[in-house]
């Protein structure tokens, strides 16, 4: 027999559960983004595809004549996020992948001592050049902190991903 209750409350759930899909999908790979910050909540790989792990990266010397333990030979947070990104894309494209595949990132940020603080506004500028975009809208789950120091005491950021290969089909 038909109810008409449990009818409408079936479709109210349903109706809810529709906000609850994922924004983007690729390759198996499901990516839940909330609102406009150009970060993931949550990502789901499928079974069968390859985790890389690529180790922490920094930014490489951008000024040679400066002291390679110094501010000056590697420039500031955006600066150097945006190097650390290019260096991690080349190391994907060594891997035959790209940054859409990335589907975890952490950033370790250490303080400007120009600016007294993280940067994070920085960092974002350089960010948003990688994700975020029409070219590439794959974002990955991200997670950013202040640590006190990095390795190498010229460098703001060092940055590491997880990427995943999916199986060929």
């Amino acid at each position: 027999m038909f109810d008409l209750k449990k009818t409408i409350a079936g479709l109210a759930i349903m109706t809810g559960m529709a906000a609850a899909f994922p924004a983007s999908a690729n390759d198996g790979i499901v990516r839940h983004v909330e609102g406009k910050f150009p970060i993931a909540s949550a990502i789901e790989v499928p079974a069968g595809a390859s985790t890389i792990y690529l180790s922490g990266m920094g930014a490489p010397v951008k000024d040679g004549k400066a002291d390679p333990h110094s501010l000056a030979a590697y420039g500031n947070t955006q600066a150097q996020t945006y190097a650390s990104l290019q260096r991690i894309q080349d190391e994907l494209k060594k891997l035959g992948l790209g940054m859409g595949d990335v589907v975890q990132m952490h950033i370790y940020m250490a303080e400007d001592p120009k600016l007294g603080k993280l940067d994070f506004d920085g960092m974002m500028k350089a960010y948003t050049q990688f994700y975020g975009t029409d070219k590439q809208p794959n974002l990955p789950v991200r997670s950013a902190f202040g640590v006190a120091h990095l390795a190498n005491p010229g460098w703001l950021v060092e940055i590491e991903v997880t990427a995943v290969r999916m199986p060929e089909k």
